[in-house]
C-alpha cells in the first residue's frame, strides 16, 4: 500500500525497520511478494478481472492488493499451497475492514488456481506488454527506438531480480567473503564488482566496514568514466563539482580514485544531505557536502570536472524498481527534460574552460538523454560532445575495466560517442553516460 500510493520506492519499504525485524526467511517471502506483484502487476489484473461479475469494477485498494496478492502466489510461487494463499487474501481482506468482499476474493482467487492461465502472443509491441506486465506506451516507445527484440530483453530483464553487485576493496575481501559462506563472480564489466551468488552480506562486517559496497555496475561505470576524464587515473583533476551526489556512492568512488582531489558534493533535500554526509564523512576533510539545487548552482567556473548524474524517469531500472511502470506517465518526460537540461547549463557553466562534464541518467528515453545534450548545445552552450571511446581503452588499460566488458562497451557507444546501457544486454541497470568540454 505504501509503495502504491508514493513516493516510497519499493527499496525504502524493503529496507525500513519493519521488514529488517522479520526471520530471513519471512524477509525473503516479503520481498519476493512486494517486487513480484509490483512487477507482475498489469498481468495479474488481466488474470483475475475476467472472473468478477464486473470485470470492469472499480475496486477499493485493499482489495486490489489482496487479490493481486493471492494471484501472484497462486500463479508463480510453487512452494505456497493454494488454499494457504486463497486463505491469507481472503483474510487480508478482512482485516483491512473489507469483510463484505471476502466471499468474493476466495471465489475469484478458486478461479485463478483452477483455470489454465491466458496463452499471449508477444510478436507485437502490445501483445509483448501484456505479456511482461509492462505499460504498453513504454514497450511501443521502445520497440520504435531499439526494435522488438530490444524491447522484449529490456521487458525481460524488468521481470526478473537484478544481480545483487558489490565493489570490492581488494582480493582479500573477496577471501573473507568466501570464509563467511558468501558465493560471488566477477562482474561483466569492472574488475572490483563482484556479482553475489549466494549467501547474505547484509549482516557482514565487510559491508558495515565499508570493505564492500552494494552498488550496481552500470552505476560504477559512471563514476570510473568521470574519475578518468581530465586523464589517465585524473591526473588533472583538483576541484569536482558532483551537482547530484545522493546517496553518495559514485561520490566515493571519485574521492577513492582522485585522493588529491577536492569535491563539492550538492542535495537539495535537508534529509537526503544528511545521509549523505554521514556516508562521506570517512573522507569529510576534501568533501564538501552542500544543501544546492543543481538548476540553480552559484559556482565560479573553476572546477576540472562536474558529474551531473541527473534526477531522471528511472526506467533504465525497472527490475530493481518495478513500481516506476505504474507511476511513470507520457507527459512526465519533457518536465524530466527541462530539469536535466536546466542541471546540464549549470554544470557545464561551473566548470572551466577545458573542464569536462559527465551527463548520466539511468533512464532509456532519449528525451532525457540524447536530446538534452543536443538541445543544450543547441542553446549556445560552448561546449563539444567528447567521445567515450577513448575513455573505453583508457579504462582498459588502467585495469579498471575486463577485457570482455570492454568489448561489450564498444558496440553500446551511439554515434555521437555516448554510451547506452541497455538492460537485458548487460546485468546491469539501464544507463545513458555522455563526456562534454567546455569551449572558449
Amino acid at each position: 500500500m505504501a509503495v502504491e500510493r508514493g513516493p516510497l520506492h519499493s527499496d525504502d519499504l524493503l529496507r525500513g525497520k519493519a521488514v529488517n525485524a522479520l526471520t530471513a526467511q519471512d524477509r525473503n517471502l516479503a520481498t519476493a511478494l512486494v517486487l513480484g506483484v509490483l512487477r507482475w502487476q498489469i498481468r495479474l489484473d488481466q488474470e483475475f478481472r475476467g472472473f468478477l461479475k464486473r470485470p470492469g469494477a472499480k475496486l477499493d485498494s485493499e482489495i486490489l492488493i489482496a487479490l493481486r496478492l493471492g494471484a501472484f502466489q497462486l500463479l508463480h510461487l510453487d512452494r505456497i499451497p493454494a488454499r494457504a494463499a486463497i486463505d491469507e487474501s481472503v483474510e487480508l481482506t478482512k482485516q483491512a475492514g473489507h469483510r463484505f468482499a471476502s466471499g468474493m476474493v476466495n471465489a475469484v482467487l478458486r478461479k485463478v488456481s483452477s483455470t489454465p492461465r491466458i496463452d499471449l502472443s508477444d510478436d507485437s509491441a502490445a501483445g509483448l506488454a501484456l505479456t511482461e506486465a509492462h505499460p504498453a506506451w513504454m514497450v511501443e516507445r521502445w520497440a520504435d527506438f531499439y526494435g522488438l527484440e530490444g524491447a522484449r530483453a529490456i521487458c525481460r530483464h524488468g521481470q526478473t531480480q537484478p544481480a545483487l553487485t558489490v565493489r570490492i576493496a581488494g582480493p582479500e575481501v573477496e577471501a573473507e567473503l568466501a570464509q563467511a559462506g558468501i558465493n560471488v563472480e566477477p562482474g561483466e564489466l569492472l574488475t572490483v564488482a563482484r556479482s553475489v551468488v549466494s549467501g547474505d552480506v547484509t549482516g557482514t562486517a565487510a559491508l558495515r566496514e565499508g570493505r564492500i559496497r552494494l552498488q550496481d555496475e552500470g552505476s560504477q561505470l559512471v563514476a570510473e568514466i568521470a574519475a578518468g576524464a581530465g586523464g589517465s587515473l585524473g591526473q588533472n583533476l583538483e576541484r569536482i563539482l558532483d551537482t547530484c551526489a545522493a546517496p553518495g556512492g559514485k561520490t566515493l568512488i571519485l574521492a577513492e580514485r582522485i585522493p588529491r582531489a577536492r569535491i563539492v558534493a550538492c542535495e537539495p533535500s535537508p534529509q537526503r544531505l544528511a545521509q549523505l554526509r554521514k556516508r562521506l564523512a570517512a573522507h569529510a576533510d576534501r568533501i564538501e557536502c552542500r544543501l544546492a539545487d543543481a538548476t540553480a548552482l552559484d559556482e565560479d567556473g573553476t572546477f576540472d570536472l562536474a558529474m551531473a548524474d541527473a534526477p531522471c524517469s528511472g526506467t533504465g531500472t525497472l527490475g530493481r524498481n518495478p513500481e516506476i511502470r505504474h507511476r511513470l506517465r507520457p507527459d512526465d518526460l519533457p518536465r524530466q527534460a527541462e530539469r536535466q537540461r536546466a542541471i546540464l547549463t549549470a554544470a557545464l557553466g561551473a566548470v572551466r574552460i577545458g573542464g569536462r562534464v559527465v551527463y548520466s541518467t539511468c533512464s532509456l528515453e532519449p528525451e532525457e538523454n540524447e536530446q538534452v545534450v543536443a538541445a543544450v548545445l543547441a542553446e549556445g552552450a560552448k561546449a563539444r560532445l567528447v567521445s567515450l571511446e577513448s575513455r573505453i581503452e583508457a579504462l582498459l588499460d588502467e585495469g579498471v575495466l575486463t577485457s570482455s566488458g570492454a568489448k561489450r562497451l564498444r558496440a553500446c557507444l551511439t554515434p555521437e560517442g555516448a554510451l547506452r546501457l541497455l538492460p537485458g544486454v548487460f546485468h546491469a541497470d539501464g544507463f545513458f553516460i555522455a563526456l562534454m568540454e567546455k569551449m572558449a
